[in-house]
């Protein structure tokens, strides 16, 4: 097969990237200055601005005004937390994964859901509510929102037999993925759900997954925080 050329930018953050990871330059050293790397790689002021710019955000590299640009101090760890299926990852822990479906319908988008899925205001999205439960006992209350043009057949998805998670990694399939998780009290009607009190602390994960071009969906995750955990791991 034909060797793919990265873009400009791309060259200019792979060699940062390589000089780090070989020790030549260390946490706290000075990254060459952005005319050094213009002449070195023949591109323009822009390009490589552009390149050191992802890299400050992607915390390789630390943008110090008037000192210019040094390796950042934790540059080799970063945090991951996979997308996963809840049905397989209850699967692997040997128990039984059921769902109760509590809604699927069609509604346009507020300004605040247009926003997240890069829609215009008013445009159709399809909308899900459901419980997981592990061994009969509800463990995940999912409220999702997915784009039409990701994943046009959603509404006729028998969410009992396959998760909306598995459904879209199937047909929308996952580039890029963003998330937050915060403790929080659920709402009553996740409580009720849930079969919690409303004062059960539980963990809140939101979650927008990217598929191509378009986001495919955005979703709150609500846990318990007595029946579950997040776990991860650090990449070195």
């Amino acid at each position: 097969m034909p060797q793919i050329q990265l873009p400009a930018y791309e060259q200019v953050k792979a060699f940062v990237k390589a000089q780090i990871s070989a020790g030549v330059w260390r946490p706290g050293d000075a990254v060459p200055s952005e005319a050094a790397l213009q002449q070195q790689f023949g591109v323009s002021r822009m390009t490589v601005n552009r390149a050191v710019k992802e890299l400050a955000v992607e915390g390789v590299v630390t943008r110090v005004q008037g000192s210019g640009t040094v390796v950042a101090q934790l540059h080799r760890i970063s945090s991951t937390l996979a997308v996963r299926d809840i049905h397989e990852e209850i699967l692997e822990r040997g128990h039984l994964h059921s769902t109760s479906v509590l809604l699927v319908e069609a509604v346009r988008a507020d300004l605040a859901m247009a926003q997240t899925l890069k829609l215009r205001t008013g445009a159709k999205v399809f909308h899900s509510v459901q419980v997981h439960f592990e061994d009969g006992v509800a463990i995940q209350y999912e409220d999702r929102y997915v784009n039409p043009a990701s994943a046009p057949e959603y509404l006729n998805v028998d969410l009992t037999q396959t998760t909306s998670t598995h459904y879209l990694l199937q047909h929308a399939p996952l580039t890029e993925a963003s998330y937050s998780i915060e403790a929080a009290l659920p709402s009553a009607q996740e409580a009720k759900a849930l079969g919690i009190k409303p004062d059960a602390p539980c963990l809140v994960m939101k979650r927008r997954t990217i598929s191509g071009t378009q986001v495919a969906s955005f979703a709150r995750l609500v846990y318990p925080g007595v029946r579950y955990s997040f776990s991860g791991n650090f990449q070195l």
